[in-house]
């Protein structure tokens, strides 16, 4: 998936977005829990609600393929909010996604995400 943007701190949040849908970045806890904001929480694809701390124990143990990304946009809600859409595929589902990223202590988190199954 290529995406550019003349805001590059839009090029920093959508390549963020773009490891976390990456299985090996998803199998780091560590690595994972600094994309997340500390309230981070999700209305998933799958029907589940997730905080923070189950969505880095689901993702510890992932272990689907890297889907396919595509129909990306980013646009900024305000100075310190971004947010993201795209549609995901793979063999198991294809779902719209939207994230919603905020710049806190200089540092760009996912804070907001849900994944909608397509038909």
């Amino acid at each position: 998936m290529r995406f550019t943007s003349e805001d590059p701190e839009i090029e920093c949040v959508v390549a963020a977005e773009l490891r976390l849908t990456d299985r090996d970045i998803r199998n780091s806890r560590e690595t994972t829990s600094a994309l997340l904001d500390p309230e981070f929480h999700e209305f998933g694809a799958s029907g589940r609600v997730w905080d923070k701390e189950s969505i880095l124990d689901m993702m510890s143990r992932d272990t689907s393929a890297t889907p396919t990304v595509d129909e990306m946009t980013a646009v900024r809600l305000g100075t310190t909010v971004i947010h993201v859409t795209y549609r995901t595929r793979s063999p198991e589902r294809t779902a719209v996604r939207s994230s919603i990223w905020l710049l806190r202590d200089g540092r760009w988190t996912l804070y907001f995400h849900q994944g909608t199954p397509l038909a």
